[in-house]
C-alpha cells in the first residue's frame, strides 16, 4: 500500500525544471500505470491515434502534404487528452481505500489550498485532514465511519474557537450513504462557493497554525538557576 502511494506521489506531484528526457520518462510511467489499471485505456488510446491519422491520409490525398504535420499533431493531442482523462480516473481508483489519499489529492490540486494532513488520528489509521481555502475551513475524515465522526466532532469544537465566521465544511470519505467518494472529492470542493478572499485565507491559516503549534523545549544547556538540586532525581525515584 505504501508502495502504491509513493508511485502516485511521483506521478501526481509536479516537478520544476524537468528536462525533456525526464518528461518522456514521466509520460511513459503514466502510460504504463494507466494501461495496468484501466482496461479501456489501450483501445481508446489506439482509436485516438488511428482515427486522426486515417483522416490525415484522406486530407493528404485530396489537398496535399501540407496536412500531414497537422494531422500528426492532432493525433498526438487526442492521445494526450485520452491519457489525461483515463490516468486521472486510474489514479482515483488506485487511491481509493488508501490511508491519507484524500490529503494527497488535495495537496496536488490546483489553487490555493492549505493542507494539514492527519491533524487528528487514531492507531487504527482513522484520520482527519485540515484544509484551508477560499471556501473556508474543510475537514476530511478517512477511516471507520463511527470513529472518524467522533474525531470530526472534536476538531469542530477545537476550531470553533479561532475560525470566527469562516464557513466550516466536513466530509467523510467513503462509498456508503452520506459519504463522499474519493473520486468526487476534487469536483465537490471546486464547486464550493468562494467565501473568503486571499487575505482572509492567509489570516485564517496563521491563526490555525498557531492553534496547532506545539511548544518545543529550548535548545542548549539548562540555566543553573533552573536546574533541580543535585540528588533530587534519585530521591524522587526512591519514593
Amino acid at each position: 500500500m505504501r508502495r502504491a502511494t509513493t508511485r502516485l506521489d511521483a506521478m501526481a506531484k509536479p516537478q520544476e525544471k524537468v528536462s525533456f528526457g525526464q518528461r518522456l520518462k514521466q509520460i511513459g510511467l503514466v502510460f504504463r500505470f494507466t494501461a495496468k489499471q484501466d482496461k479501456w485505456f489501450a483501445p481508446l488510446a489506439t482509436g485516438a491515434v488511428l482515427i486522426p491519422l486515417a483522416l490525415t491520409v484522406v486530407a493528404v490525398a485530396l489537398w496535399g502534404w501540407l496536412w500531414l504535420p497537422l494531422g500528426i499533431l492532432f493525433a498526438l493531442l487526442c492521445l494526450l487528452i485520452v491519457l489525461n482523462l483515463r490516468s486521472n480516473r486510474a489514479m482515483m481508483n488506485a487511491a481509493e481505500g488508501q490511508p491519507g489519499a484524500a490529503a494527497q489529492i488535495m495537496e496536488n490540486m490546483r489553487g490555493d489550498w492549505r493542507v494539514s494532513p492527519a491533524v487528528s488520528s487514531t492507531t487504527q489509521m482513522d484520520m482527519v485532514h485540515l484544509v484551508i481555502g477560499r471556501p473556508g475551513v474543510i475537514l476530511l475524515a478517512e477511516g471507520n465511519p463511527q470513529r472518524v465522526r467522533g474525531l470530526l466532532g472534536q476538531e469542530k469544537r477545537r476550531l470553533a474557537k479561532v475560525i470566527g465566521n469562516a464557513p466550516l465544511y466536513d466530509y467523510v470519505i467513503g462509498q456508503d450513504e452520506g459519504e463522499l467518494p474519493i473520486r468526487k472529492l476534487r469536483m465537490t470542493l471546486m464547486r464550493l462557493p468562494r467565501n473568503l478572499s486571499g487575505k482572509d485565507v492567509n489570516s485564517l491559516d496563521k491563526r490555525l497554525k498557531a492553534l496547532t503549534a506545539r511548544p518545543q523545549m529550548p535548545k542548549g544547556a539548562i540555566p543553573k538557576n533552573l536546574r533541580p538540586p543535585r540528588g533530587a532525581f534519585r530521591q524522587s525515584r526512591g519514593r
